[in-house]
């Protein structure tokens, strides 16, 4: 199963969007907006910011893995 390192990253406070690549190993909690400099945290439920703001979910769960 290919793996997308890749994902589009929006704020929901100011729509900014963002490609950013994730880490592989590790979850990423925080994010801060490059454009309003809000700090994203994860939605209860959700593993990373990735999960909660991004167009791909995380790596490991992607590959079926659990996450953090």
């Amino acid at each position: 199963m290919q793996v997308t390192l890749i994902s589009e990253i929006t704020c929901p406070e100011c729509g900014f969007k963002s490609e950013e690549e994730m880490p592989v190993d590790a979850c990423q909690f925080f994010y801060q907006c490059n454009n309003c400099k809000v700090v994203l945290k994860p939605k209860q439920g959700d593993c990373c910011v990735f999960c909660s703001y991004g167009t791909h979910k995380c790596p490991p769960l992607q590959t079926n893995k659990s996450c953090c």
